[in-house]
């Protein structure tokens, strides 16, 4: 009925070659040029590039956190579900505290999201840890606040919180606030789920 390529190994080709063609990766870092290929090609937008920004050598850091069995942390279960876990250089543990019913309840006392909330339970696995924010901007910030407080750093934060209220001012907090940790995020509203995991994705496959 209809004609469409069916070959996977085509589809993917024929996928990044477009997106080389249609954006400039040219004065990346190493690595980082990879990790922005991901992203391009999570949310289909060449002009992602445009909007991106990164601190230090996230995908460097990043590798050499996860080769050395950092965990990963989510701020979502749908971030935690587009990570290929074979990818994964040292079966390295995924965490995820968002439906923790302490979550829960500390949200329901605090009066805050359970997505912030869900960042507190972080604090012991945070050192040297990646970090992977694809939704929530109140995680993003309530992390940065932590972060501030003394909390042990990570060894990168994947910051891409998505929408309309607190995403694009919680991704210039990150810009502004990260210090000396390495990070990548994509200004303005645009991120997800799908660009997270991507970006984590691009790292741990430069770690395999």
């Amino acid at each position: 009925m209809f004609e469409y390529i069916c070959d996977p190994q085509e589809i993917y080709r024929r996928s990044f070659e477009a997106l080389r063609a249609e954006a400039d990766l040219s004065g990346l870092a190493d690595g980082v040029d990879t990790l922005v290929e991901r992203l391009i090609h999570a949310c289909g937008m060449p002009d992602v590039i445009n909007d991106f920004v990164y601190g230090g050598n996230p995908a460097a850091a990043g590798c050499a956190a996860l080769m050395a069995g950092a965990p990963v942390i989510t701020d979502a279960e749908m971030v935690r579900a587009g990570i290929i876990k074979s990818r994964l250089p040292a079966d390295n543990k995924l965490i995820c505290t968002t439906h923790s019913p302490v979550a829960m309840e500390m949200a329901h006392d605090q009066q805050t999201t359970r997505s912030a909330a869900a960042v507190e339970q972080w604090v012991p696995h945070l050192d040297s840890s990646v970090v992977v924010i694809g939704n929530a901007p109140t995680a993003l910030f309530r992390l940065l606040e932590l972060l501030a407080e003394g909390a042990p750093a990570p060894a990168v934060i994947l910051g891409f919180p998505v929408g309309f209220i607190g995403a694009t001012e919680s991704k210039e907090a990150l810009i502004t606030h990260a210090g000396d940790v390495p990070f990548a995020t994509v200004r303005g509203r645009r991120g997800g789920s799908a660009m997270a995991s991507g970006a984590l994705n691009a790292i741990a496959g430069l770690a395999s």
